[in-house]
């Protein structure tokens, strides 16, 4: 049971208490005051034990007060934003069946929680930059963290005369790890100790050159070996010319990187690690600051995904074939370890970006941040309480819960004050944790349950990888659909950085009409990809166009772009020799043998594309062919090659291919250790080959030896 409470303040959207209470089954009072005067009709909801959807995010908090001065209150609470997302903007009045949607998707209940990933910071700071900067923002964190200085030279003013935190200067080797777990590298060769230095000026001051500044570094490229500043620093013995580079190990929790050149050069860093290219004058300086001040203790984030080795396509006999989520990741989570046939990821440096998941052909790599099958829920719910509520053309507009979230309630906001359109009636805003969470089989299946376009919106916080594989992918689910017969732009990648520039692209999307299929579908979102894959496909080619305007002929093949996860393969008969080496490298079973018969055999459902069996074929017989084949023969093995077996010569009985063992004898005829009988020997089965071999007279045998 689900109470639902709408609240329209001041009377700003044109809602339909009834229209709405319609589609939800429920009686749906209109309040205009929840959060203040009318509060008790929130108090008595959340004292009834029902879930309660809460039509309002403006005053959560305010709600959340109210819940915990509330005796008996035990009721969950669901918030949901129907103000900026419909209930405000031109197309307002036509939005009830986009805000039914919305509010019978905020009743779903929560996803299964998932499991944490944990930090444990202890607050050692490493500073990064020129010294005078450092130091002041040293001087702005240091009663909470432990801080460390590494100088890159002294900047404008220069050190302060004071030395107030440990400064450490050199040549950065490396440094890895993440918030806790830091590890850095650096080679000292300077002449100045930092550690002796007691910043006494004399150096500074009987340096000729003017090599060493406020830093107390040596400008090795401005030094001619006068030493008159090793004569000057006698006394602390800070400066030696003779001493040899010294390597440094060293651990922190945090850093805090104000250098020029990053040390860390990623789109998506470490947890722990922060720039601040522009140095300490900005607003987004102090944020950086108050956040460092903060990350001291025990922390947690989730678990972004699920990985099973046994579906991974990555490599067989180390040999390489998809490599898909480790060229996207962004933030160098993700590593190659071919000898063990598996790709290795470290929830550590993980964002949750989920790229490596929407390009995965297998779903070895799961989004889990929700899973699969909760947000395949929530799409259905929202399409099919939207076409309940009389509402035609659907749109999903994904995009992220932070950046993509704050453009759309400003793009709201703009409307209501009368400067934008604002979102239409049939555009259906998703929020997810990141824009690039999600692939071809929620798309696709948004498409199966009613969706006429599926919209991703960029706001420019992604990286360019994520940003092309989106694109991919896009381009693979348009050409599968076109190829079916449905005509129109199904699926379209939205940059936008301004409400402006999202309210044009939201207006444009009107432009064109999407051909889907008559019936939606009512298929559960599986938690293995190529489930939900072929569960769609199929229901997608059941009414295709293309298939109902076809008479009698070949089967339906639809062509696809590079990098499809569908596909099939094509084989050279005449460079085949049958070795079956594609069979043992490819991991979806798609290429088969057969154990009575010399056979190369192929069920196309199960191609992922991975191109293994291209990569290990030594006689480079085999080629990828990115398509769908519309006919049962996709689901059924079929023979691509096959071969008279060679019989022994011995015993006749059958083993290899004549073609192979042809080509075997072709090569190895002029080799010393294959003459005469020895050559004869490999005519023969691995039986008769022993047998001969022990019963030769005219042979030096290993036991004579």
């Amino acid at each position: 049971m689900t109470q639902t409470l709408i609240c329209d303040c001041n009377q700003t959207m044109p809602l339909a208490p009834k229209t709405l209470g319609t589609a939800l089954a429920e009686t749906l009072p209109l309040h205009s005051a929840l959060c203040r005067r009318e509060a008790s009709a929130f108090q008595r909801a959340i004292q009834s034990g029902d879930d309660v959807v809460v039509a309002c995010t403006q005053e959560r908090r305010l709600f959340g007060e109210l819940a915990e001065q509330t005796p008996d209150a035990t009721s969950p609470i669901h918030f949901v934003n129907i103000r900026e997302t419909g209930g405000w903007g031109r197309d307002a009045k036509n939005a009830m069946p986009k805000i039914a949607a919305l509010l019978a998707a905020a009743a779903l209940p929560a996803p299964d929680p998932v499991a944490t990933v944990s930090y444990a910071s202890q607050g050692r700071l490493l500073i990064v930059g020129p010294l005078d900067q450092a130091e002041q923002a040293a001087a702005l964190v240091a009663d909470t963290l432990d801080v460390t200085l590494l100088s890159q030279g002294p900047g404008v003013a220069g050190g302060a005369q004071e030395r107030r935190w440990p400064v450490i200067a050199g040549r950065v080797d490396a440094l890895s790890g993440w918030l806790g777990a830091f590890k850095l590298q650096l080679t000292r060769g300077n002449p100045i100790d930092l550690d002796l230095c007691t910043r006494c000026n004399a150096c500074v001051t009987a340096c000729p050159e003017q090599a060493i500044g406020l830093d107390y570094q040596i400008d090795m490229g401005k030094c001619t070996s006068h030493r008159d500043c090793e004569q000057a620093c006698t006394v602390a013995g800070a400066i030696r010319f003779d001493r040899a580079p010294e390597a440094l190990d060293a651990a922190f929790d945090l850093v805090l990187d104000l250098g020029a050149t990053p040390l860390v050069d990623w789109h998506a860093p470490p947890q722990g690690y922060f720039r601040l290219p522009n140095g300490l004058g900005t607003p987004e300086a102090l944020q950086t600051l108050l956040r460092l001040r903060e990350m001291v203790g025990e922390f947690e984030k989730p678990k972004f995904f699920d990985y099973k080795q046994k579906l991974c396509a990555h490599s067989r006999n180390e040999q390489v074939g998809c490599n898909a989520c480790v060229e996207v990741c962004s933030a160098h989570a993700i590593t190659s370890d071919k000898a063990r046939q598996r790709v290795v990821v470290n929830p550590n440096l993980c964002v949750g970006c989920g790229a490596c998941t929407t390009v995965c052909p297998t779903g070895a790599l799961g989004y889990t941040y929700p899973r699969a099958p909760d947000q395949g829920l929530k799409l259905r719910t929202l399409l099919a309480n939207y076409a309940k509520a009389g509402g035609r053309e659907p749109v999903l507009l994904l995009h992220s819960q932070e950046a993509g979230q704050a453009l759309v309630e400003q793009l709201g906001r703009q409307a209501q004050l009368g400067r934008a359109a604002g979102v239409p009636a049939r555009v259906i805003p998703v929020a997810l944790w990141h824009a690039a969470s999600t692939g071809i089989d929620l798309w696709l299946g948004a498409v199966a349950f009613g969706a006429t376009q599926v919209v991703v919106l960029s706001t420019g916080e992604e990286a360019p990888a994520y940003l092309a594989a989106l694109e991919q992918q896009m381009e693979i689910a348009q050409a599968l659909l076109r190829g079916l017969g449905y005509a129109g732009t199904h699926f379209q990648l939205i940059e936008a950085g301004t409400p402006a520039a999202l309210d044009a692209a939201l207006a444009a999307l009107g432009q064109t009409r999407q051909q889907v299929p008559a019936q939606a579908a009512r298929f559960s979102v599986s938690a293995e990809k190529r489930s939900t894959l072929e569960m769609t496909l199929d229901h997608l080619m059941e009414t295709a166009p293309a298939l109902q305007a076809r008479a009698d002929g070949p089967p339906l093949v639809v062509a696809l772009p590079a990098g499809s996860p569908l596909g099939a393969i094509a084989v050279d008969k005449d460079a085949c020799t049958l070795c079956l080496a594609c069979v043992s490298a490819c991991p979806a079973s798609a290429l088969q043998d057969n154990q009575n018969a010399p056979q190369l055999r192929f069920i196309e459902k199960n191609c992922v594309q991975c191109g293994l069996c291209e990569s290990t074929c030594p006689e480079n017989a085999v080629q990828l062919v990115p398509r769908l084949l519309v006919a049962p023969e996709r689901r059924q093995p079929v023979v691509l090659n096959e071969a008279k077996p060679w019989a022994c010569v011995r015993c006749s009985k059958p083993f290899g291919t004549v073609k192979a063992i042809e080509a075997m004898l072709g090569k190895l005829a002029g080799h010393a250790m294959f003459q005469g009988e020895a050559l004869e020997r490999l005519k023969m089965c691995s039986d008769c080959r022993v047998i001969d071999l022990y019963s030769a007279q005219n042979e030096m045998k290993i036991t004579q030896l």
